[in-house]
């Protein structure tokens, strides 16, 4: 896979980025929790059918400016002018995950600059607040003084046994018990399981992300007026399928497609080039 990264710099305040595949039809791709612009999982499909995909690190991830993050609105601007910068005028945006609520305000905000929107297991609204047990947790694990500690940590477990990582790890991917999911996780799945959690950090982004959820409203979702997607598996326990749902009852035009698969991660496991041929069919239908 081809990638270049660049440093965007506005107003004193950094945008790191990447590119993989220049010169293809461009997706912006706002990026799950703990992650960065060097997210992965999914990339060489989308790059093996001609697409080009752009990832910023979002506010407090990787190196870009934990300011950007104010608001969602603060952010969207930022990567506007980043698209400004890269002379692209119109992207699909694809948003997974804890990037569900970054996705959502850019499609409503600057409508004129998105061809099609794709929310990939995504949060919709509130996720994650002081009143759920995983809180506290995320607080301390994730605390920017700290997480650096917590994904050192996990990444040399999962060097030294991956598939016992993915099994410890499994009840915060999937509702299903893991004497069900393991038959549907290959050796191959667990490879892309391991880089995946060693090249996780959570920086100050994951904190900024958890203000940011409450505020997309049903009326944001209602004014979303490009073909959507929305993707998402049943037995998810990151984000709760009730995400789907949500969005897809407030989005007009959109189309829901609840998938059999383990969890979460749904780039792995049975069920995943299922996955991305519907996806694929769905750009292409509204390149």
């Amino acid at each position: 896979m081809s990638r270049t990264t660049g440093i965007y710099e506005h107003k004193q305040l950094s945008l790191e980025y990447s590119i993989v595949n220049p010169g293809g039809s461009p997706i912006l791709v706002m990026h799950g929790g703990h992650s960065s612009c060097n997210e992965e999982l999914g990339y060489a499909e989308l790059e093996q059918q001609g697409y080009s995909v752009l990832t910023p690190s979002r506010p407090g991830y990787g190196q870009s400016s934990s300011t950007h993050g104010a608001d969602l609105s603060t952010a969207c601007l930022a990567y506007i002018k980043l698209l400004d910068h890269l002379h692209l005028d119109q992207v699909h945006v694809i948003g997974i995950s804890a990037g569900g609520p970054s996705a959502i305000r850019f499609a409503s905000q600057y409508p004129e600059r998105v061809k099609s929107l794709t929310l990939q297991c995504a949060v919709s609204g509130e996720w994650l607040t002081s009143k759920d047990k995983e809180y506290k947790a995320t607080q301390i694990l994730f605390h920017p003084s700290r997480e650096k500690y917590t994904w050192k940590l996990l990444g040399s477990m999962a060097s030294f046994s991956p598939r016992l990582v993915f099994k410890q790890m499994a009840p915060s991917f999937s509702q299903l018990p893991y004497a069900a999911l393991k038959s549907l996780i290959s050796d191959s799945d667990i490879q892309e399981f391991k880089k995946m959690i060693q090249r996780q950090r959570s920086g100050q982004g994951f904190l900024i992300d958890l203000t940011h959820t409450a505020s997309v409203t049903p009326e944001e979702l209602q004014s979303i007026k490009c073909p959507t997607l929305i993707l998402h598996s049943r037995n998810d326990a990151t984000v709760s399928v009730d995400h789907a749902y949500h969005a897809h009852q407030h989005i007009p035009n959109s189309k829901l497609c609840v998938l059999e698969s383990w969890g979460h991660l749904i780039w792995l496991g049975e069920g995943a080039a299922d996955m991305q041929a519907e996806l694929m069919n769905f750009l292409d239908a509204h390149k």
